[in-house]
């Protein structure tokens, strides 16, 4: 039973690492013609294949200006697939309401959970009662029924910012897709 023998490599000299050796490293160069830059970044070469060109920056951000995604498709395939990319796309949009939101059903966000507690409502209030609380909220501490109190004016831009949030919660809830 024969043990690994220690490496006498302790790292130094300061910057290098330890274990660290000094072997080269393998550098892929840039996959276009001419170019000696190193390639780091990686670009299908054509839809839906595994094999990758390497670029360089500057070669990438070209190629990427002309890559069309669409490119040898009929024009139903390329209508295909663009449904297909955007239905996928609103699977995530409509699945956004299951992110956790502290109390209640989970179907609120932290924020909107924060806004209904500032204008005292249940986590399961409806838009109707946010709005009549809101209404209930602004008259109590608005500028104009309160004016030159300063307490007042943030409490009622608090309020408003919590609305807001609530609104564009409902108009997302309330969206239907094309």
């Amino acid at each position: 039973m024969s043990r690994a023998k220690r490496s006498d490599d302790w790292g130094f000299p300061r910057w290098r690492p330890y274990g660290s050796s000094r072997e080269a490293q393998k550098v892929r160069i840039c996959d276009r013609h001419g170019c000696a830059e190193p390639g780091n970044c990686p670009a299908p070469k054509s839809p839906n294949s595994p094999d990758r060109w390497y670029f360089c920056e500057a070669h990438a951000a070209e190629y990427n200006r002309g890559w069309d995604y669409f490119e040898g498709l009929s024009a139903e395939d390329a209508a295909a697939r663009a449904a297909d990319e955007a239905r996928g796309a609103r699977s995530y949009a409509r699945a956004q309401h299951y992110a956790w939101g502290g109390s209640g059903d989970g179907s609120r966000s932290a924020d909107e959970m924060r806004a209904l507690e500032l204008l005292g409502l249940d986590p399961d209030a409806d838009f109707d009662a946010t709005k009549k609380a809101w209404r209930a909220y602004a008259k109590e501490c608005h500028p104009d029924v309160k004016p030159g109190d300063e307490e007042a004016a943030k409490r009622f831009a608090a309020g408003q910012a919590a609305f807001e949030v609530l609104k564009q919660a409902e108009e997302r809830k309330s969206w239907k897709p094309a």
